[in-house]
């Protein structure tokens, strides 16, 4: 658990699940199996290390709650548009019942949360993507929950950080999904007219239509080691253009070579990267 769990004030339906799976008191494993290796480890070495691999350094997802208490102070957490809850706008063939077997699994009511909090003394608006809900995809309350979380930044000129992790537009709800595109970027489009600061923090994987709007626009993007971004998977560009891709194309290492993203930083090293950027460019 991280270092500032109990510490900050979740409401009580977010402590009955805090969003991590992980976290769950009931019937706790004592190893994890990491999927990458196949090798294990103490639950107390996973939760020490923030969730990446004792052995191989492979970075396992988190929920988004869990996120959130690694990087804000304690007692600072302020959920916003939490009555917000996915929807079925297309009356889509069983879309409904795997909506509900989605929040059951995860405690959340959709894969983005938005919240208010301090980090390092600095408030801030803070979006985070949750990869367990429908692998994080863009839906349509996805969409207005990061576009009035964005607006209520730009209104109270705090500094925006939006932590993205998906799969892309969500196919249940077809146009619905796909309009958020535009609908989010000209919401940071706004923000960024009234001269706020955007971190932009890509975890694994940020690909499709979250990458092709808000998650490619911060004023700083950072990145965490071996996340895949981009807008298409390598195996769909390989079978497009029919040509084997560079070692490591898409993943952040790459990009942060070519220029796409600014710093590579560690789970580890989250909370206080962001400090620094907030000292920097705070007013």
């Amino acid at each position: 658990m991280g270092p500032l769990m109990n510490a900050i004030s979740f409401p009580a339906k977010v402590k009955k699940d805090i969003g991590d799976a992980f976290l769950k008191k009931e019937k706790e494993p004592v190893f994890i199996t990491c999927k990458s290796c196949g090798r294990r480890a103490l639950k107390k070495d996973w939760q020490n290390s923030f969730y990446v691999c004792p052995v191989c350094g492979k970075y396992r997802s988190i929920g988004a709650y869990y996120r959130l208490s690694l990087i804000l102070d304690p007692g600072t957490f302020y959920e916003l548009n939490a009555d917000l809850k996915a929807e079925d706008p297309m009356e889509f063939p069983e879309y409904r019942d795997k909506l509900d077997k989605q929040k059951k699994s995860t405690g959340l009511e959709e894969a983005a949360v938005t919240a208010t909090g301090k980090i390092g003394g600095h408030k801030v608006t803070v979006i985070v993507l949750d990869s367990r809900f429908f692998m994080g995809s863009m839906s349509s309350i996805v969409g207005e929950k990061v576009t009035r979380a964005v607006e209520y930044a730009t209104e109270k000129k705090m500094p925006l950080i939006i932590f993205s992790a998906s799969g892309g537009a969500r196919m249940q709800e077809g146009i619905y999904s796909l309009m958020q595109m535009a609908k989010t970027a000209a919401a940071i489009e706004e923000f960024n007219a009234s001269g706020g600061l955007y971190i932009s923090y890509l975890t694994h994987p940020t690909t499709g239509g979250v990458t092709a709007s808000f998650a490619s626009l911060g004023d700083i993007t950072l990145a965490e080691p071996g996340a895949l971004i981009g807008f298409a998977g390598p195996r769909v560009i390989e079978q497009t253009i029919h040509k084997k891709l560079p070692k490591g194309f898409q993943r952040s290492e790459y990009l942060e070579s070519h220029g796409f993203v600014d710093k590579i930083v560690p789970r580890d090293q989250m909370r206080s990267t962001l400090i620094k950027l907030l000292e920097l460019h705070g007013r």
